[in-house]
């Protein structure tokens, strides 16, 4: 690793100083623009999906627990697949966590996948999480979401993700999708961010980018991918080559 420059005390604090005015300037425009978030213009929600749960069947307007805003994070696994997405697990690990404070903030947090609750359930007990995960497998949550697509929709050149319809895709994509439900039983989607939308759930890149070495993201992705392991499986294997899709790359920031 290169060695920075080694000053004075005083110019290592001028420096510092001088530094601490462009963190202000994010903290203030991360504030601001969570405030035009805010006031963006919502949409009804006219179809009534139906999830499986651990508890049975349940309507979107059930996985609200009687709160009134709506979290959902999309990880992805789909109806059959091996494979483990290591980005989702690294948000995933961040979200008992945060759900502590969530539920006493008027706001529920569930993740959902394609796959069917069966496959879903030894995964969430190896990974420890306690969080709701529930599966979409027999509706179109996922597609109308825009985090699932059809042969024909990637063929096409159809699919939009990240409101806009990328090079190349995956059949099944990551994001965060809110909701908020009225007294009367309305629902409305809030807001969708999708592609590197959830790195601001990622509590761990707070820490790297304090850090003298930063994120380590120098291979071929150029992502997390280039490092993250599932939190059991440090040490054990090398990084599979099909681990990530290409439109997760920085290009679709």
């Amino acid at each position: 690793m290169h060695r920075n420059k080694v000053v004075s005390r005083e110019d290592w604090f001028e420096a510092h100083k001088a530094h601490l005015a462009r963190e202000k300037e994010l903290t203030r425009l991360r504030e601001r623009v969570a405030a035009e978030r805010r006031q963006l213009p919502w949409l009804k929600v006219r179809k009534d999906y139906v999830f499986e749960t651990e508890q049975g069947p349940k309507k979107l307007a059930d996985l609200f627990a009687g709160r009134s805003q709506l979290i959902v994070y999309h990880f992805v696994f789909a109806p059959g697949s091996t494979h483990h997405c290591e980005s989702c697990a690294f948000v995933a690990d961040h979200i008992d966590g945060a759900n502590q404070h969530l539920r006493h903030h008027d706001v529920s947090l569930v993740v959902i996948a394609r796959a069917p609750l069966a496959e879903l359930l030894p995964y969430k007990q190896r990974m420890g999480w306690k969080f709701d995960w529930v599966s979409s497998y027999a509706s179109d949550f996922n597609f109308d979401m825009q985090v699932s697509f059809t042969d024909r929709q990637i063929a096409s050149g159809e699919a939009v993700y990240n409101f806009e319809t990328p090079v190349s895709t995956s059949k099944d994509l990551p994001g965060t999708t809110v909701f908020y439900r009225e007294e009367a039983g309305d629902i409305f989607l809030t807001f969708m961010s999708r592609a590197r939308g959830s790195e601001q759930f990622i509590g761990a890149y707070q820490y790297l980018d304090m850090a003298p070495k930063g994120r380590g993201e120098t291979g071929p992705y150029g992502t997390s991918m280039d490092w993250v392991r599932l939190h059991d499986d440090y040490g054990n294997r090398s990084r599979q080559d099909d681990a990530w899709p290409e439109s997760n790359s920085r290009k679709n920031a």
